[in-house]
């Protein structure tokens, strides 16, 4: 008989049971020591205060991750969207401007004659401001009135006036004579200026036409008009041989269809059903095509240094108000 082995019997380690294996959250616990190693088996870990799920975790330690933006309301601009301390004063909304104050003079000027200088402007006579002081010598001082007038006088409402060619009117409202045609002009120009600076917009082709109106509504032979307003601006006097051309084809197609009325032996009516055309338009277009051939042609008159310079200037005085060297600057 055999004694029995002393020595423990081998097993195999492969068998041996193992207790629960912790999940990723209980390692980064026990890594930051903000729980004890040892749980219970089969009890699940629980997250630490302030611990971050595994997923949010891992999103945290990316260095490329972008920095969440603040909700509406919250974040550093705080709930009322004040700017904090140190933030720049450029970054926060600007206070919207104070509108302009009317001129004193202007408001007792509206008080005293609302049809000049209410809300319809139109272009007063010349000498106005030698009637405005005689009338009210004590309302109005020599300077504060010729300032007064200036302002007015270059302002963008009573420019348009100007440049609608409405007549002039005296201090009771009655018409008197129409704008000279070198005013109407100088105020296109310089609301064609002023409406550049406010827009990306090609304007040109607006102002050859409106120029072409005026050249038309002056009276004026387009020669006659182009010596007139020419000066050493050579954009403005581009912008006149531009209207006088467009005038000139309109001129010719007008004579154009003149001939081939007289040619076609036909009365107006058959004359307009067999070009396509109302009987009204082909009455207006012959007879203005009879009235510009019966027209004698002017020729040019030759344009002397120091007329050129005179009618180069825009309507300077506040409609007469002062001269050009003591009326303040341009404003809208």
């Amino acid at each position: 008989m055999t004694d029995a082995p002393t020595t423990a019997p081998k097993t195999n380690s492969r068998n041996k049971p193992r207790g629960p294996r912790p999940d990723l959250a209980s390692q980064l616990q026990q890594l930051r020591g903000g729980a004890d190693a040892a749980q219970e088996p089969g009890a699940e870990a629980a997250p630490a205060a302030g611990a971050r799920p595994e997923g949010q975790a891992q999103r945290d330690n990316n260095p490329r991750r972008k920095p969440q933006r603040p909700q509406r309301g919250q974040g550093p601009r705080g709930p009322q969207g004040a700017a904090p301390q140190g933030q720049p004063q450029a970054q926060q909304q600007q206070p919207a401007r104070p509108p302009r104050k009317a001129s004193p003079v202007l408001e007792r000027l509206f008080e005293l004659y609302p049809q000049l200088f209410g809300a319809r402007f139109v272009p007063l006579k010349l000498g106005v401001y030698e009637d405005l002081l005689a009338r009210h010598p004590e309302d109005f001082k020599t300077e504060d009135l010729k300032v007064a007038m200036g302002q007015h006088a270059r302002s963008t409402r009573y420019l348009e006036s100007v440049a609608a060619g409405h007549p002039r009117h005296d201090l009771d409202g009655n018409a008197l004579d129409p704008v000279a045609p070198e005013h109407v002009h100088h105020a296109i120009l310089e609301l064609h200026r002023r409406r550049s600076q406010r827009t990306e917009d090609d304007l040109r082709p607006q102002l050859v036409t409106r120029i072409a109106r005026a050249i038309e509504s002056s009276g004026l032979e387009r020669e006659a008009y182009a010596v007139l307003v020419r000066s050493r601006d050579e954009k403005a006097n581009a912008v006149v041989d531009e209207a006088l051309a467009e005038l000139a084809a309109q001129a010719a197609k007008r004579e154009a269809l003149l001939r081939a009325f007289e040619a076609s032996g036909r009365g107006e009516q058959e004359f307009a059903d067999m070009y396509g055309m109302k009987p009204g338009e082909v009455t207006r277009t012959l007879q203005r095509a009879r009235k510009e051939r019966e027209a004698p042609v002017a020729a040019p008159a030759p344009v002397v240094a120091a007329e050129a310079e005179t009618v180069a200037a825009p309507e300077a005085t506040p409609e007469a108000a002062a001269p050009a060297s003591e009326v303040a600057p341009s404003a809208d």
